[in-house]
């Protein structure tokens, strides 16, 4: 695919170039053209292949344990492996495609993202495996950012929001499907989970090749946060290691490896701050969280996806090794949370708008909170119907009710020539969130080494897990009600 030089200052770049000076013309598309349509399936399949191999990995934990001889340690670092590779390098994906063509970045983040999953299905070690996944996450943090950038630039003003509205929705599709496929692939070999991105991937770098138009931003100054970049690694990278392998060697104290880890993933984080208030292209700017909105919405974001995601994960182990359920049970389990984002979240944000965030970002939080309590009960033989259905319907609601004035909050707190990158931040805080709780909350509630795959062992720290992520969703909730404003200035 050709790609033409940079245009007059200020513009954004297509692939064709006009007269020298003249600023060059990106095509536009409507809504309900065939192009459009070509477009927004390829950006919607790209995204959804990250979608579907999230969910699938949480399901086939257990099979990959058992298949590859992991302790919780090496399945911790499968799901974090790749969360940390993508929290950590999310905002250096998108600047990538801003610099050297949307279409490009998401192209090459997608097929790396497909040879990983070569790696990952023929992996013969927990170790090669977990490699595999951090290739996957280093892919996956150009191809994420990507999806939405090329819809921004390539649809005009006027369709924007429904090309917009038309990916949110249909992603959620793919996200509620996820659980299903995945299951139903795990039930016959885990690696089929891996196998089955393959032919995914390759359609859609020939369909960004062939059918995506190129566009880029030339009016920015585009140099790269080096240190930023490199601090954040570090920092995640360390924390990240001293709460998955320090408690499988004998607790945090057990030894000096552990707290020298620690140690060097506080020194990254404080080196981060430091070198983001004295960066002129600072990868987060410090700026953003002058603005207490800002600031307050993006710690209910930590706070609620560290819950989120580790809850999630405990559900799957639980009812695989507590409940005996087949990984297309387990999967299927979390299905109405999807199907309650996919009915309601649009709606609620809609009210949101017309009523001010805070109102259902509490009862959202609240709801969700609940739901982990209810979650919690359920017995080691449970009815899905009784004792799992009203728990993660109760969270699906209370999703529905905080994502969408959470993610307006955020945007609306920012600065318009800021408005991608805040929303990166919160996409970056949110899989940081999600990234430390695997790691810290199960050495937290005595699960470590092979004790997850004794039902007595996974009962007990079940259980204990889900009345800790209830508190950090309340926490959220408390946090909201009384830090954030009633309506935040937009």
């Amino acid at each position: 695919m050709s790609h033409s030089p940079q245009g007059a200052p200020g513009c954004r770049v297509a692939t064709s170039v006009p007269p020298s000076g003249e600023c060059p013309q990106r095509e536009q598309l409507s809504m309900g053209t065939p192009r459009a349509r070509l477009v927004l399936f390829t950006t919607i399949l790209g995204s959804g292949i990250a979608l579907l191999d999230g969910t699938v990995v949480n399901v086939a934990l257990t099979r990959i344990g058992r298949d590859l001889e992991a302790d919780l340690a090496g399945l911790q670092w499968v799901v974090n492996g790749y969360a940390l590779a993508l929290a950590s390098l999310i905002l250096l994906g998108g600047s990538l495609g801003d610099r050297f063509g949307r279409a490009r970045v998401y192209a090459i983040g997608t097929a790396g993202f497909g040879l990983a999953s070569i790696g990952c299905a023929l992996a013969p070690t927990i170790e090669t495996l977990v490699l595999a996944r951090v290739v996957q996450g280093v892919a996956a943090a150009m191809l994420v950012p990507g999806s939405l950038a090329i819809l921004q630039a390539s649809f005009t003003r006027e369709h924007r929001m429904a090309a917009i509205g038309a990916w949110t929705g249909l992603s959620g599709v793919a996200s509620a499907a996820g659980p299903v496929v995945g299951g139903w692939l795990v039930d016959r070999d885990w690696r089929l989970a891996f196998w089955v991105n393959l032919p995914l991937a390759a359609l859609v770098v020939w369909l960004t090749l062939t059918r995506v138009p190129e566009s880029r931003d030339t009016d920015g100054d585009h140099r790269f946060d080096r240190a930023g970049v490199v601090l954040a690694v570090v920092a995640l990278g360390a924390l990240t290691y001293a709460l998955t392998v320090g408690p499988a060697g004998g607790g945090v104290g057990g030894g000096a490896v552990t707290w020298v880890a620690a140690g060097v993933g506080v020194l990254a984080a404080v080196g981060f701050v430091v070198a983001e208030r004295r960066s002129t292209h600072p990868l987060v700017p410090p700026r953003l969280f002058a603005d207490r909105t800002f600031t307050v919405v993006n710690v209910v974001t930590l706070l609620v996806y560290a819950g989120l995601s580790a809850a999630l994960l405990f559900l799957v182990l639980f009812l695989q090794v507590v409940a005996g359920w087949s990984a297309l049970a387990a999967g299927t389990a979390s299905l109405p949370l999807s199907l309650a984002m996919l009915l309601l979240a649009s709606r609620f944000g809609t009210l949101s708008a017309r009523h001010g965030p805070r109102l259902y970002m509490v009862a959202g939080t609240v709801c969700a909170a609940a739901g982990f309590v209810l979650l919690g009960f359920a017995p080691r033989d449970p009815t899905y119907v009784t004792a799992v259905l009203p728990g993660i319907a109760l969270v699906g609601l209370g999703l529905s009710m905080l994502v969408a004035p959470l993610t307006g909050t955020v945007l609306a707190a920012a600065p318009d020539a800021l408005a991608g990158t805040a929303s990166g931040v919160n996409n970056a805080v949110a899989r940081t969130a999600g990234l430390l709780a695997v790691a810290a909350l199960p050495p937290l509630v005595g699960l470590a080494g092979e004790a997850y795959a004794d039902p007595d062992a996974m009962a007990s720290a079940y259980r204990a897990a889900m009345w800790v992520c209830a508190g950090l969703v309340a926490a959220g909730a408390v946090l909201t009600a009384t830090a954030l404003p009633r309506r935040p200035a937009s």
